[in-house]
């Protein structure tokens, strides 16, 4: 199956990611979007994400550390390839197509991103909307973070050729793509996926069955909770939580600066999809209630400049 559009639909976090990432690979990139307000939303992400990535590619001339496996090939990169790669940034971001238009951003697709929120209604409802209006030869994709491929499947209409990919953040340094089937995707859709993650800087990694949370969240959901838990049961506050793990461990980062990556909205969706947080008093319950304030403050992580630290 040959892949050279591609509709990503969601410009959160990694929907902004995935779409910029596939066009500095060279593809033709489709972001759809839910209103004129959510286009206006995506742009200053998609404008931060493109400074990123030119300034980390300015930084590798001098300083090897900087390379990152979804920009350059090698931390060696002549300097002059690495101004060509610069132009590439540039020219990946102008080829964006932001659209609130249905017809425009499914009807030539040859595969399709799906990055909304994790409600299962709101993603049924999308594949619903778009089930007539794809190419037969479209390969559907969930990029959902917790939900199985296998429960989303019937709304899509094309059971053979849809599958999950699963991207980590900050997917130009971050460079993985987990790849899951159901029993009824297709071998030669599931191919086509690994190889599409492959051409855009991923390393797939490929999963021989459906596993809640795939590989990566199956560990760091976990993780994440017990740091909220320890919040919301008010053992210690953030940045003592986050110098525990740092400290004790040697990480870079504590679960909450995580979390800021991750967003707050993703956070708040995973836990208040659970029956423990319809108990009042419960931990799950305390959890969503403090991710629900700071997402009303429009306190969301990194990319709103404060989720539980300051970035601005």
């Amino acid at each position: 199956m040959d892949i050279q559009n591609v509709t990503v639909a969601g410009g959160g976090v990694l929907g902004s990611q995935i779409a910029l990432q596939s066009a500095y690979k060279g593809f033709a990139v489709t972001l759809w979007l839910r209103s004129e307000g959510s286009i206006e939303r995506t742009r200053p992400k998609l404008e931060r994400l493109r400074g990123i990535y030119k300034q980390t590619l300015e930084a590798l001339k001098t300083d090897p550390s900087a390379f990152c496996r979804g920009l350059a090939d090698s931390p060696d990169v002549p300097a002059d390839q690495i101004d060509a790669l610069i132009a590439k940034v540039d020219e990946a971001f102008d080829s964006l197509v932001l659209t609130t238009d249905r017809d425009q951003a499914f009807g030539g697709a040859d595969l399709v991103i799906e990055a909304i929120a994790e409600v299962i209604d709101e993603k049924e409802a999308f594949y619903s909307s778009i089930a007539d209006m794809l190419p037969d030869r479209a390969i559907l994709c969930t990029n959902s973070s917790t939900l199985l491929p296998s429960a989303l499947m019937g709304f899509t209409g094309r059971p053979d050729r849809f599958l999950a990919l699963h991207f980590a953040n900050n997917i130009w340094k971050n460079n993985t793509a987990e790849v899951m089937g159901t029993a009824e995707t297709s071998p030669a859709a599931y191919e086509a996926v690994v190889a599409f993650a492959r051409a855009i800087g991923m390393i797939p990694l490929e999963l021989k069955k459906e596993q809640p949370g795939y590989l990566l969240n199956s560990m760091l959901v976990p993780f994440l909770n017990a740091a909220e838990a320890l919040l919301a049961n008010d053992v210690a506050d953030v940045e003592t939580i986050d110098k525990a793990w740092m400290l004790g461990t040697g990480a870079p980062l504590g679960p909450f600066r995580i979390l800021d990556i991750v967003g707050l909205v993703t956070a708040y969706n995973i836990v208040a999809a659970s029956p423990a947080a319809q108990e009042p008093g419960s931990t799950a319950a305390r959890i969503a209630a403090l991710l629900k304030a700071r997402i009303d403050e429009g306190k969301t992580g990194i990319n709103a400049g404060e989720g539980f630290y300051k970035y601005q």
